[in-house]
């Protein structure tokens, strides 16, 4: 048998007691430090989970994702059960926020922050999104066949009847809708000062959350999110979308970063987002965009694209099921556009539809998107160029209302919706309740209880996870390490280690909480966690299902390909 101290292969059980939080270092402030998140202990942290929830975005609730405090806490402790999420992106808007112009609700604030903490509380960390979609609720008509959330009524009067015409996508009133582009227009213009009233309203929100949450709950929220998918309205003549982007979004952008700092969000970063259209799919709705000519945002702020496979969700476009490595190249832009101005990225919305005519892509889609996300390189070739960092992500969404929904829409009595997320006839939500009340998923767990580096002690070379869930696209070209995995889910990750005291860290789904582990460094099993502690320099693991494979073969070759690179 080889020496300890160049292999530790264990076959572990999930009989060791859980971890405390402190034991497991999660309570730290991130910072952005050389394009990834950082904790205090230097560990390199991915953030995974999901968005709470598009209940937000509706007057059910009045702007808040639960109905009440109880009902968040069976949320957030289900999502960490359910599928190891270490973060959520939370929604709140400027309507609630500011009923009444120059009036900020702190009643409303009150809740956000209630509901905030029961995530805090389970150990998630949280980053707020001021959310919108289509400017704001209060420019559609009450029969209207669309709806909108964002800006409170004084802000959305005074404009054209609207009207999407021959729109077969809640999105098209992005471009369509002459009420959606005057009002967003004027925005980017701070026509009678919305902007500065939003803008303001912001800061107060952020003081309010601060001053509410105590210190060490506070570390636990990681940015701001300033406005969700923005877009021009209307471009100035002789202006493109590039050209907006530099010229009205980003001197947005740093006012807000102004403001966060005025609000004592100094330390955090802004997760700051391009024009929505820049990567999407469907060709006659993309433009450019990305921030393309912004020359550097820094580390204080964040790169934050969405991801949305708008052919897929056509149901035309992309006849087929997503395939091995459809996705990477997208995200390797997301990543190269996050480095070139000069920060991480996260991809803070991502998603497809759980019911209705295109679901049955779903497996296939999220797959990709996830593969997206771990990789550059797909499970084909992943062995042989298998670079790039890991980046987070937060799917859309988590809203246990899914399906029992009572939404006047656009404040009709005459229709109520139920169905759902009961918002522009979307279905995405991961999760429900059963007939008993209980979360339950919507899709298969292992697409979404999957194994992710949580924090890497040091900085991440590569890592990839085949879950099995659907088809297997991860090719294993090293025969033993084959032979070991089986048929078994698996993941490996390779890393420069900083050799400091807190471990990597790796979220164990429901399917690998008894893991195989060949690896360079001492592990350990700590409820759904897998610690691994070694010195500096390259480490290795690899985490699958016991077998009866030859464990002492299977490391060797892995060792003499980490070693190669």
């Amino acid at each position: 048998m080889r020496r300890a101290v160049l292999l530790a292969v264990l076959f572990l059980f999930s009989t060791v007691i859980s971890p405390a939080r402190a034991e497991s270092f999660d309570g730290s402030e991130l910072r952005v430090s050389g394009g990834v998140f950082r904790d205090e202990h230097g560990r390199e942290v991915v953030l995974r989970g999901f968005n709470v929830s598009g209940t937000a975005k509706l007057a059910e609730y009045r702007g808040l994702p639960f109905a009440n405090v109880a009902d968040a806490r069976k949320s957030a402790t289900a999502m960490k059960q359910l599928t190891g999420a270490n973060a959520v992106r939370f929604l709140l808007t400027w309507a609630w926020i500011e009923p009444q112009r120059g009036q900020i609700d702190h009643t409303y604030l009150d809740g956000v922050t209630a509901q905030l903490r029961a995530f805090t509380d389970q150990g998630i960390r949280v980053y707020l999104d001021f959310h919108q979609d289509l400017y704001s609720r209060y420019l559609f008509n009450k029969d209207s066949w669309y709806t909108g959330d964002g800006a409170p009524a004084w802000a959305a009067s005074g404009y054209p009847k609207e009207s999407c015409g021959l729109c077969f996508h809640w999105g098209q009133n992005m471009k369509n809708n002459n009420a959606v582009t005057a009002a967003t227009y004027d925005f980017w213009h701070n026509r009678n000062g919305v902007q500065d009233s939003f803008v303001n309203a912001a800061g107060e929100a952020l003081k309010h959350v601060k001053q509410a949450l105590p210190a060490n709950e506070f570390k636990l929220v990681v940015g701001v999110d300033p406005l969700n998918e923005p877009y021009a309205g209307k471009y100035d003549s002789g202006q493109n979308s590039q050209a907006w982007e530099r010229d009205l979004l980003m001197p947005f952008y740093q006012r807000f970063r102004t403001e966060m700092d005025e609000a004592g969000w100094n330390s955090k970063p802004a997760f700051v987002e391009p024009l929505v259209f820049w990567n999407q799919n469907v060709d006659f709705f993309a433009e450019p965009g990305g921030l393309t000519l912004v020359p550097n945002l820094g580390e204080r702020y964040v790169f934050n694209a969405h991801f949305y496979d708008g052919k897929a969700q056509s149901g035309l476009l992309m006849p087929g099921k997503a395939g091995d490595g459809q996705y990477t190249q997208a995200f390797a832009t997301i990543r190269q556009r996050a480095a070139a101005l000069g920060t991480a990225a996260i991809v803070s919305e991502f998603g497809h539809p759980v019911s209705g005519n295109t679901s049955d892509k779903t497996p296939s889609v999220l797959k990709a998107i996830y593969q997206g996300l771990d990789s550059n390189a797909n499970g084909a070739r992943w062995w042989s160029a298998p670079r790039g960092t890991v980046v987070s992500g937060s799917q859309w969404h988590w809203d246990t209302n899914y399906g029992r929904h009572r939404e006047l829409m656009n404040d009709n009595p005459g229709k109520v919706m139920t169905d759902g997320d009961a918002m522009n006839e979307e279905h995405f939500s991961a999760v429900k309740l059963d007939n008993a009340g209980a979360p339950v998923l919507t899709m298969d767990r292992a697409l979404v209880d999957r194994v992710y580096p949580q924090a890497v002690g040091g900085t991440t070379l590569a890592f990839t996870y085949e879950d099995r869930a659907y088809q297997t696209w991860q090719q294993i070209p090293l025969q033993n390490v084959r032979t070991l995995v089986g048929s078994a889910p698996f993941a490996v990750l390779v890393w420069d280690s900083n050799g400091g005291s807190a471990p990597t860290e790796l979220h164990l789904p429901e399917s690998l909480r008894s893991p195989l582990v060949v690896s360079s460094a001492p592990a350990q099993v700590n409820g759904d966690k897998l610690l691994l502690r070694g010195g500096s320099g390259r480490q290795f693991a690899l985490v699958t299902a016991a077998s009866g494979g030859n464990v002492a073969a299977a490391e060797a070759e892995l060792r003499q390909w980490y070693q190669s690179w």
